[in-house]
């Protein structure tokens, strides 16, 4: 086992990753250690020798003493960038749909990372020329830091349907994932509830953070795409406000949004949203 540093031209094309081929790892406790790989391509992950070491308890068999094992356990793709010949690592392994920090394709076959690209999502250069002045001017504020702005979205869809059955989470995670463009987490119960029938560690719903030009990719499909789409809608309620300017919202039906196909939606989920800003003390609305 190796540590590494990367280069200044790392992250700028993908590749597919084969088995035996060396990575680094980008992210996680074992971060810029490096080694060999096995791949597991149905489940978009790999195991990398000597790293994401876990013990497992195995049986003992005429072949195999048995007890506590050290494994290797997979790792996300997108956690991982290929090392060539001089030991640097050179490109990304792309997975799922990516806003941030994700790859694509032009004439050329070669993938980019939007990353290195020049590309600024519109809502998010709209405030940084528009609305940020007008926000300074109309408050007085004296300071840049003082003016409000999006700090993160806030994502959750609660699956009650769990308690029977908790496959439905997994599905909610999976359409979510697709909403955001980001990997969603299962969110489990903290404790048990017998007149719910919830027990400890229970998967019952999902949620995904969204910051950084994802989270305003996100709120510009949500403005001009998904609410348009909501049945008699009639606006957002203004008394939704915390008072510090921090917002939440909801929508009885998930299949607002174009990346969900309804023909392969077997429930309709409710989902909400918080959209969290930094602002002064006084807690102005924006």
């Amino acid at each position: 086992m190796k540590i590494i540093s990367l280069a200044p031209e790392v992250l700028v094309m993908a590749a597919k990753l084969r088995k035996g081929d060396k990575v680094v790892v980008l992210a996680g406790k074992d971060k810029w250690q490096a080694g060999r790989t096995s791949v597991d391509p149905k489940a978009g992950k790999a195991v990398v020798d000597g790293v994401n070491i876990a013990i497992r308890h195995q049986r003992q068999t005429q072949s195999n003493q048995g007890g506590r094992q050290p494994k290797a356990m997979p790792i996300e793709l997108s956690n991982l960038a290929l090392m060539d010949k001089n030991g640097k690592a050179t490109c990304r392994l792309p997975h799922g749909r990516r806003q941030e920090g994700a790859f694509r394709q032009d004439h050329g076959r070669r993938d980019l990372m939007l990353d290195a690209a020049t590309y600024t999502p519109r809502l998010k250069a709209h405030y940084l020329s528009s609305i940020r002045a007008a926000l300074k001017e109309e408050f007085g504020y004296k300071n840049e830091m003082q003016i409000p702005k999006l700090d993160k979205i806030v994502l959750n869809m609660g699956v009650g349907e769990a308690v029977k059955d908790t496959k439905k989470v997994k599905q909610a995670a999976e359409e979510l994932s697709l909403i955001a463009g980001q990997k969603a987490v299962i969110n489990k119960a903290k404790k048990s509830i017998a007149g719910f029938r919830v027990r400890e560690e229970m998967p019952l719903g999902t949620k995904v953070t969204l910051r950084g030009d994802r989270m305003y990719e996100f709120l510009d499909r949500l403005i001009n795409i998904a609410l348009p789409r909501v049945r008699d809608f009639r606006g957002v309620k203004g008394s939704s406000f915390d008072g510090r300017g921090n917002y939440a919202m909801g929508l009885k039906e998930h299949i607002v949004f174009p990346e969900i196909d309804f023909d392969k939606v077997d429930e309709v989920l409710a989902t909400s949203s918080s959209a969290i800003h930094r602002a002064d003390r006084r807690g102005r609305r924006c």
